[in-house]
Formats: C-alpha cells, sequence, structure tokens
C-alpha cells in the first residue's frame, strides 16, 4: 500500500522548485553574499531577490523582513526585543493559552526577568476572546503576541481585530505565523500587525530558515550580536541556499494558495465526513470555520492518540497525536485542554495535516486504515 504522510503541520517536504532554485547555491555559486567580489555580489543579488519573493506574500516591504534560523529564533527575538524595547513604558504582555511553546517559553522567560504576563481564555472552537484580551489590557501593556492560526486545530483567530485593538491603545503586536504564513491570505498593513514570525519549512521550503517582519520605526533589539548582516540586527553569515529555496516556495505557494486552499478544504471535510460516519463517538476538535485548509483535529474516545498515531505508522500513514515540538510530553495537549477537552479527550487527539503534495488517494486510504486502528484499539482498551 502507497505510503501517506498526513503530517505536514510539523514539517513539509522541499518542493521540488525550490530545491532546483537552491541547488546551485549549494555547489557552484557558493560564494559568501557578504563579500565585494562578483562572486558574492551575484549570490547578494539572489538572496534580495528572495527577500522580496517573500515579503510579497505579506505585503510588506522587503527591509522589513529579516532572515532566521526559523520560527522559533523569530518567536524568541520579537517577544524578548518588544518586551525590553518598551520595559521602561510597562511590564505586562497579554498572550493566549493556546500559543505555541516557542512563544510561551520565552514569556516564561520574562516573567523571571519581572514582567507578567496576562493568558487569555479561547471559547470551545479555540478562538481567543476579543473581549477578554481587550478588558486585560492595562496602562502598563506593551505588547499583545497572539498566533494567527492554532498549529494543532487549525482555528484561525481574530488577527485583524486583534491588531485594531492593538493600535487604538498604542500597544505593539506580534503575531506567530508559522501554520498561516503562505497558506492562507495575510497583509501585514491592513491587519496592524507590527511583527510576525515564519518558517519556511511549513510551506515546502528547507528546515532551518525562516523570518521575522518588522514594521518600519520599531528598532528591536538585536537577539545575535555579530556581523552587519540583516541590516546589522542578525548576526551571522546568510543561509543563502535556503533563503533562495525559501523565496521560491514563497512565490509559488502565493500563486497557488486560493486555487490549493480550496482543493485541501474539500480533503478536509471528505476526511472529516468519513471519520464520523465510520467511527462512533469521535470528536471533532477542528472548527467548522475559519480554520486552516489543511488541518484535521479529532479525539477518539476510549483510545490514547500516540497509540493511534504508532498503530497507523505500521500501515504506512504518518499523522501525528500534537505538536511536534511536544513530542515525548506525557502531558495532554495545552491547547485541546484550553478549550474545555477532559483529560481523556485531550489524549485521544489525532491530528492530520495536508500540503500541495497530498492527493484524494491518501484520503481513501487513511479511511480505510485509521476506522480499523480505532476498532483494534478499543477492543483492547474500552472498559
Amino acid at each position: 500500500m502507497k505510503k501517506v504522510y498526513a503530517d505536514n503541520a510539523a514539517t513539509t517536504r522541499i518542493s521540488d522548485e525550490a530545491l532546483l532554485a537552491m541547488l546551485p547555491y549549494l555547489k557552484d555559486n557558493f560564494a559568501n553574499p557578504s563579500s565585494y567580489h562578483s562572486a558574492g555580489r551575484e549570490v547578494r543579488l539572489a538572496v534580495e531577490n528572495a527577500r522580496q519573493q517573500t515579503a510579497s506574500v505579506i505585503a510588506c516591504d522587503k527591509d522589513e523582513l529579516y532572515f532566521t534560523s526559523g520560527g522559533t529564533e523569530s518567536n524568541n527575538w520579537a517577544i524578548k526585543g518588544a518586551a525590553y524595547l518598551k520595559k521602561n513604558m510597562g511590564k505586562h504582555i497579554i498572550t493566549s493559552k493556546i500559543e505555541h511553546h516557542a512563544v510561551l517559553n520565552p514569556l516564561k522567560s520574562l516573567e523571571k526577568d519581572g514582567f507578567e504576563i496576562s493568558y487569555i481564555d479561547v471559547d470551545k472552537n479555540g478562538f481567543v476572546s476579543v473581549e477578554a484580551l481587550e478588558k486585560a489590557i492595562r496602562p502598563d501593556t506593551v505588547l499583545i503576541t497572539v498566533m494567527f492560526a492554532n498549529n494543532e486545530t487549525g482555528a484561525i483567530q481574530p488577527v485583524e481585530e486583534i491588531g485594531q485593538i492593538a493600535k487604538d491603545h498604542g500597544i505593539l503586536f506580534h503575531t506567530d505565523a508559522v501554520s498561516a504564513f503562505c497558506h492562507i491570505p495575510i497583509n501585514v498593513n491592513t491587519m496592524n500587525i507590527d511583527m510576525l514570525s515564519f518558517s519556511g519549512h511549513k510551506f515546502n521550503a528547507p528546515k532551518g530558515v525562516g523570518g521575522l517582519y518588522i514594521k518600519r520605526g520599531i528598532v528591536l533589539p538585536c537577539l545575535i550580536d555579530g556581523g552587519n548582516q540583516e541590516n546589522s540586527k542578525r548576526g551571522g553569515t546568510e543561509n543563502a541556499a535556503g533563503i533562495i529555496a525559501m523565496g521560491e516556495a514563497a512565490k509559488n505557494a502565493a500563486a497557488e494558495m486560493q486555487k490549493e486552499a480550496e482543493r485541501l478544504s474539500e480533503l478536509r471535510e471528505k476526511l472529516l465526513l468519513g471519520l464520523f460516519d465510520k467511527i462512533p463517538g469521535i470528536i471533532r476538535n477542528t472548527p467548522e470555520k475559519n480554520t486552516l485548509p489543511g488541518t484535521v483535529n479529532v479525539s477518539i474516545p476510549f483510545c490514547e492518540g500516540e497509540a493511534l498515531v504508532l498503530m497507523l505508522d505500521l500501515k504506512g500513514v504518518y499523522a501525528s497525536s500534537g505538536s511536534a515540538c511536544m513530542s515525548g510530553s506525557k502531558d495532554p495537549s495545552h491547547v485541546l485542554t484550553a478549550m474545555g477537552l477532559d483529560e481523556k479527550a485531550a489524549h485521544g487527539a489525532v491530528r492530520f495535516s495536508f500540503d500541495r503534495y497530498t492527493a484524494e488517494e491518501d484520503i481513501n486510504i487513511i479511511l480505510d486504515v485509521f476506522p480499523e486502528a480505532v476498532r483494534k484499539l478499543r477492543a483492547v482498551s474500552r472498559p
């Protein structure tokens, strides 16, 4: 049977176009983009072209976009940078209870340095309460950081409303858009976003490259001190091949975004309809509206999500029980418990996530394999 990769929320395969774009810069055009000679200048031009390709996805100017090693670095730079930039004005930050640990852990670090963090609740569908967020604002609030779309459930947050609230109160607004970038439309200007993080490996670029949008006029302190790279804001020789591949991936994803979103949404709903038809008692954790096109999260009562993932693996279907960054943790998903699921339901969660290489045949295979895995596991675990 064909193997099915359905864990694209964890990482995607590099696209053929992105791989072809980067290969020359791994071998023949290997010069340092900071070098003054013609070989270096040639690489620099390719890097700057990639910067423009990537910036156009979110409608920002290319000089507002800084390349990093990925989403975790970008989140740390934005959150810690904004906090220390504004600390003389206040030390209060607002976030949500469903953020990725690449946001939650930098905030925990700031708490040790005297910052106060307000964690906003979400409703049963996983959406942040805008009203609760606005009520949490204090005179000393200096930053709001709320993810664009949740990596576990796919719930797209009310980013534009939050951005307007932040603007009205003169507060910096950062969004972790790692799961949303190149998958759904984003305009940092109309959405009043001050900082935005993204990572290439979530949209068919290589691992180890990402970026941070910083609105012009916001001067964050450096997270990594070194040379003059990235306008003297992020030291270290650029990952030129990775950046060039990411630019190509971003260009292609932007061109295909609407069509691909429609296709993946159809596959998502086909899978959900099939699972509800074949598995009694299944719980849908992915919201019905305002959700990422290619994410399906369900809970299976009387089953452990990790056990189901292992059984699927034996059948050549690769899924997950939550965020890859928390693999090995015995705690239930903080996202699902924040939505009101009890520990048993949260432990029984399985996530399927798709990308441009997912075909209808893959959905059919999941619908054939997954219900049978549930039946076998329930036979030995159900009281």
